[in-house]
């Protein structure tokens, strides 16, 4: 028997096109949580200012 996934948004069956959501509109509600980073992952909390800028001192 083949399991049925539940959209994460609202709970209902996933349908294939919107995988693993059910509809666009629970794909893009998860979409602007990342945009208003409502989501982080895992790592420094910062990054440095100096990042890829080359070393002047040479």
């Amino acid at each position: 028997m083949a399991s049925t996934q539940k959209c994460p948004e609202c709970g209902k069956t996933t349908v294939q096109e919107f995988r693993p959501f059910c509809s666009k509109r629970c794909a893009d509600v998860d979409l602007g949580r990342w945009f208003n980073e409502e989501y982080t992952l895992p790592g420094d909390s910062e990054i440095p200012d100096d990042v890829g800028i080359a070393d002047e001192r040479d």
